[in-house]
């Protein structure tokens, strides 16, 4: 039995409404569209972006004050080890995929409770899933409280409270609830027109390529032939083309040969990359990023434009599904993505600035770890070092009169 038959509805339904909205429409949405992913452009800019994400680090943290705590306990661990079927990484691709496909994504985190000795209630996670259901509903009861009802592929259904579920949006725009257009899916319109366009153009050159290998040349024999004696003719002309090494071929006064020439007119590859990059935009990858071939510069672009604010969505969205507004707010707790490295400068650049502010004392020693995108450790936290080659501005003058006084006395 699937991990998902073993869920049971949260709530019986028999006091639950369509959760209200604004426009008056149903909160009911299917996760339907046209394939666009069986265009090899879109799977290469798909998995430039997926590529990205596969390398960002999860990390339970708490802020105190300045300061950022690594927290390593049962949130960090259902962090790096997602499930029973998915490593880290797998689970960080599958969400990626179905955030691009539907620009919603879905991931279920599994738990039981416990009360402590305070009578408070408890929660331990165990596990959490990526999720692609066909279709969503959400709905809320008298008390106002919001769940949304899945619907899968194998008929099984079942109702999660809102609030206990990862939601990844994207386009979060004229859906109340949803990413994506007003009926909660990806708005690929525009795209499979370019698709389309992009198809056409490769069937062409197909087409031409084809029309190479067509009838080459008009063997016109002054003779009438008989039905059963054109075969072993035209065989014996073939033969004499196939045996011709220096590329002339005789014939006697029985035949003449006429050859057709082509004019094929193949796309220019200013179109093809015209269409290639049109494609491209959609996703928000840069040509260079597509073939390897980028410079610093052009990374920290793709990044801060295309890669940073879904990130910084991934990040609040995993917050929001696995802590309580309490332990949020109260507690700051709260879960980052954290990037391999840092894009925003080079080595060079970021070495020079890490060691003008932490020579002042400006950054905490977590902190100078974090610019290289190195997590944070528990041994450092609240350490700041500073170098004694600085003095403050307000006691310059004093500590430079005391070291001509001491460097008087010693000459004396």
């Amino acid at each position: 039995m699937s991990w998902i038959d073993k869920l049971k509805n949260r709530i019986s339904g028999k006091n639950a409404t369509y959760a209200g909205m604004l426009n008056g429409m149903t909160p009911i949405y299917n996760q339907f569209g046209q394939n666009i992913y069986a265009s090899d452009v879109v799977q290469q800019a798909m998995k430039c972006i997926v590529d990205e994400f596969v390398k960002l680090r999860p990390l339970h943290v708490k802020e105190e004050g300045t300061d950022i705590i690594p927290v390593h306990g049962d949130i960090q661990s259902l962090l790096n080890n997602p499930n029973p079927i998915m490593s880290k990484a797998d689970f960080i691709e599958k969400i990626s995929y179905n955030y691009l496909f539907d620009l919603n994504s879905f991931i279920i985190p599994i738990y039981y409770t416990w009360k402590d000795r305070a009578g408070r209630l408890q929660r331990k996670y165990t596990a959490m899933y990526p999720v692609r259901p066909m279709q969503v509903t959400f709905i809320e009861d008298a008390s106002g409280t919001m769940y949304v009802k899945m619907e899968f592929g194998n008929n099984f259904e079942t109702i999660f409270p809102y609030d206990d579920i990862i939601h990844w949006r994207a386009q979060f725009s004229v859906n109340e609830y949803m990413g994506g257009n007003e009926f909660g899916q990806a708005d690929h319109g525009p795209l499979l027109k370019t698709l389309q366009l992009n198809n056409d153009l490769l069937n062409g050159i197909s087409r031409a390529a084809k029309s190479t290998y067509a009838v080459n040349g008009i063997v016109k024999y002054h003779a009438m032939l008989d039905t059963n004696d054109t075969p072993a003719r035209l065989k014996e002309f073939e033969d004499r083309l196939l045996k011709s090494e220096s590329g002339i071929l005789p014939l006697d006064m029985k035949a003449d040969f006429t050859p057709i020439t082509r004019d094929i007119k193949l796309v220019d590859n200013d179109t093809l990359r015209f269409i290639d990059e049109k494609i491209l935009r959609h996703f928000g990858v840069p040509l260079c990023i597509l073939l390897g071939d980028y410079t610093k510069d052009q990374y920290e672009a793709f990044y801060q434009k295309t890669l940073e604010p879904k990130i910084i969505k991934l990040s609040e969205a995993f917050s929001k599904g696995l802590f309580s507004q309490r332990e949020r707010n109260g507690y700051k707790n709260r879960i980052d993505f954290y990037p391999k490295d840092l894009v925003f400068m080079s080595t060079d650049q970021t070495l020079e600035m890490v060691r003008l502010l932490g020579d002042s004392g400006a950054l905490y020693e977590n902190e100078k770890r974090r610019s290289f995108g190195l997590q944070p450790l528990p041994e450092l936290v609240g350490v700041r070092m500073q170098s004694l080659n600085y003095v403050n501005v307000d006691i310059a003058a004093n500590y430079q009169l005391q070291e001509k006084k001491k460097e008087s006395e010693k000459n004396e």
